[in-house]
């Protein structure tokens, strides 16, 4: 694996590097915490993904399932590989080339899961003319941004990390991610990142500052239960039985009225 620069050898960072890599971070943080405040207060009744299993079910039976236990491992993944210093998994006994295996063919699987459901996803959208009918401007904003992200994220981990030589995001975008919570930004520790990786930080960016104003709320109701919950099952009401001569039948025990 080709090693990568050191943060610290980096040249410094320029006021655009500044804007993009720690203004605009903290802005969409921003948005992002003050945006759950608002929708929640002004919006609770729309805290919901706006389910549309009565109009389209087929690609949604296996779409959903796929997209959504893409999406937990992916953020797993995420997790791990950014929030975790190197020097904890090895601490711990996991050897760089152990974590890099199982973090390139794990996220693959992920990626690749959570890519198949999305595009199920997508497509019942656009080809069932009742669900595009009812697509609402924040669908069409969330949709597209999201479909980048992930597309993105995957064709960074196999340009670099399957088909190229290699590359340690550990040691800069990591970096670069966990300064920016600790309040001691590292602008210069993700220049020097190739670009799939720094298009695909931007556009969590946005898409972290899309995610209160969309159906994305949804996961903070109850992101664990739906794995087991059961499919809602809806059935047409059975037509009343009718009498001779076309009218209702009474309902057995029911009283005429006096």
């Amino acid at each position: 694996m080709n090693a990568p620069l050191s943060p610290l050898a980096a040249a410094p960072a320029s006021g655009a590097d500044l804007l993009l890599w720690v203004a605009l971070p903290y802005i969409c943080l921003a948005v992002f915490a003050v945006g759950h405040v608002w929708r929640y207060r002004q919006d609770q009744f729309g805290w919901t993904s706006r389910t549309t299993q009565l109009l389209e079910h087929r690609r949604l039976r296996w779409g959903s399932p796929l997209f959504h236990l893409g999406a937990f491992m992916v953020i797993g993944g995420h997790v791990a590989g950014l929030a975790i210093p190197a020097s904890w998994t090895e601490a711990a006994g996991i050897g760089e080339h152990a974590y890099h295996t199982t973090a390139v063919w794990a996220g693959s699987v992920a990626g690749l899961a959570m890519v198949t459901g999305l595009g199920m996803l997508c497509a019942r959208r656009l080809l069932t003319r009742r669900i595009r009918l009812g697509t609402d401007r924040s669908d069409k904003l969330l949709f597209p941004l999201l479909s980048a992200t992930v597309l993105l994220g995957i064709t960074a981990t196999f340009a670099h990390n399957v088909l190229g030589a290699g590359y340690d995001y550990r040691a800069t975008v990591s970096v670069w991610f966990r300064g920016l919570f600790v309040l001691r930004p590292e602008p210069e520790a993700i220049t020097g990142a190739p670009l799939l990786f720094q298009l695909h930080a931007l556009t969590a960016c946005l898409l972290f500052a899309a995610w209160p104003f969309t159906r994305l709320v949804h996961v903070w109701s109850a992101p664990v239960g739906y794995l087991t919950r059961p499919y809602l099952v809806y059935r047409r009401r059975a037509a009343p039985a009718t009498a001779a001569g076309g009218r209702p039948r009474p309902a057995s025990g029911s009283r005429r009225a006096a």
